[in-house]
């Protein structure tokens, strides 16, 4: 007869084998990714417990959009059909031009219309930006939505606090939505602060020890600012004093960001409007939030909300279509790019084609393993023509795609599979040349102080780096 430990021991080897049997039964039925499937099987059946604790904390996404079921899966905050009535379906064409197979795919993967009469300005690093949010929120008088993945307790941090509580304090309707991990160090400080005032904020899927709410992955990464719902503010920019390049600490993050009016803004309100209902249940409805936007420029503009939900991958299939779509120019700017194999695919099918294709990346990087990855994609697209440079320090963190000098495409996704699987994102296009031209001009001021990377640097690198590289690549699922 087996003494107490030993049935004890029976006992865990039976629940190893039986957990780790779900787990893994589970990932090879509803993983997407191969990759990712094989890496949770072989986690969960080698770690004793703990591999099927960690599937089942990190692995499955349990994210459900109470919002959309509240606010409806195609119902607007707006009146779009109205808008588009002043708008004929010919400057429809001529703004879209040969994009058109472009303009299709997206009309048929988002929930969000292409509006026109938007105005687009892009600010550069936390100089340009932040005065601007800071004064936009000093001048409202109805209401204020700001979501953001991190919201550092510094200089700057502190400074949007108080201008948030002042205009709590004075009626407006303040709504901070915060994500539950990217500020997490801070959230209590701020909470406090904006409590007081008046304001509401929340944390966006916080943490919550112990079982399955340990929730590392599935994080808000979208960074908005509307106010009064008529001024909206969008990019890549966190709040955050490192974003304030000209003190040249050794940790600021160079970074663009962008100022929208028009028609569009009621979509990056309705947006929030959703992420908020997720967090609390509340919806934002009412004249306060949603306006009537008149025209307030020339582009035409979509609002592109992607997530693990019922918005699955989408910014990854606009960019497929962009690079499908493009016929003479490409130009991408990102902190970080691990790729899918069918965005490798794209990118080299498209400079086959005869498509110009620049790929703007960072010498210097926050997370050093992410330039790792990023090596070892270099070599297929250097072989097919692709020119790839580094920009100089301080580490740059625009994320920025443009087509022939006619599309743009910003916001908050990076090209890795955080962004384009688990995180929730919110980026524009933009049909837009004179913004695309802007762009461009700015993009071969860059590109002049950067370093190219050639296939023969690449080639050279030393084993234990493609080593290295290779073996950090496995991962990039999770990435």
């Amino acid at each position: 007869m087996p003494t107490l430990t030993g049935w004890i021991l029976i006992s865990l080897a039976a629940a190893w084998i039986v957990l780790g049997a779900i787990a893994a039964g589970h990932a090879l039925c509803f993983k997407r990714d191969p990759r990712s499937a094989a890496l949770w099987v072989l986690i969960s059946v080698t770690l004793p417990l703990v591999g099927a604790w960690l599937y089942w904390a990190l692995g499955i996404n349990r994210v459900e959009r109470k919002a959309v079921r509240k606010l409806g899966r195609r119902e607007r905050p707006f009146d779009a059909a109205q808008v588009l009535e002043a708008f004929q379906p010919s400057a429809f064409h001529e703004a879209v031009g040969h994009l058109h197979p472009l303009r299709t795919v997206a009309d048929r993967v988002t929930r969000l219309p292409l509006l026109p009469g938007n105005a687009i300005e892009p600010l550069h690093n936390g100089e340009q930006a932040y005065p601007r949010m800071l004064g936009a929120i000093t001048d409202a008088k109805h209401s204020v939505t700001l979501a953001s993945y991190i919201f550092d307790w510094d200089v700057v941090g502190r400074e949007f606090a108080e201008a948030l509580g002042d205009a709590a304090r004075r009626g407006v309707q303040v709504h901070a939505l915060l994500d539950g991990i990217g500020a997490l160090e801070s959230f209590s400080r701020i909470g406090r602060l904006l409590l007081k005032s008046g304001a509401r904020v929340e944390a966006f899927v916080p943490l919550r020890f112990p079982l399955g709410r340990v929730r590392f992955n599935l994080r808000n990464h979208r960074k908005t600012l509307v106010v009064d719902g008529r001024t909206a503010f969008t990019g890549g920019m966190n709040i955050s004093a490192r974003h304030l390049v000209a003190r040249c600490s050794p940790r600021c993050v160079e970074d663009l960001h962008f100022e929208i009016a028009g028609p569009v803004v009621a979509e990056i309100q309705h947006t929030f409007a959703e992420d908020w209902a997720l967090a609390t249940g509340d919806v934002l409805q009412g004249e306060d939030y949603f306006p009537n936007l008149p025209p307030a420029g020339s582009a035409l503009c979509r609002g592109i909300s992607s997530g693990p939900d019922a918005d699955f991958e989408i910014i990854h299939w606009i960019l497929l279509a962009a690079l499908s779509a493009a016929q003479r120019s490409v130009w991408i700017v990102t902190p970080y790019f691990v790729p899918s194999a069918s965005l490798i695919s794209a990118l080299e099918m498209a400079a086959l084609r005869g498509v110009e294709i620049t790929l703007l990346l960072p010498s210097v990087v926050d997370l050093p393993f992410m330039r790792w990855v990023a090596d070892a994609y270099l070599w297929q697209l250097l072989k097919r023509g692709i020119r790839v440079l580094r920009q100089p320090p301080p580490f740059t963190h625009t994320k920025l795609l443009v087509v022939d000098e006619r599309w743009v495409l910003l916001g908050s996704a990076n090209l890795d599979p955080r962004s384009l699987r688990l995180n929730f994102e919110f980026n524009v296009e933009a049909y837009d040349s004179r913004l695309a031209y802007d762009m461009c001009r700015w993009l071969g001021e860059r590109i002049a102080a950067s370093h190219e990377v050639t296939l023969a640097e690449m080639d050279a690198r030393p084993l234990w780096r493609r080593l290295r590289d290779g073996t950090v690549k496995m991962f990039s699922p999770h990435l």
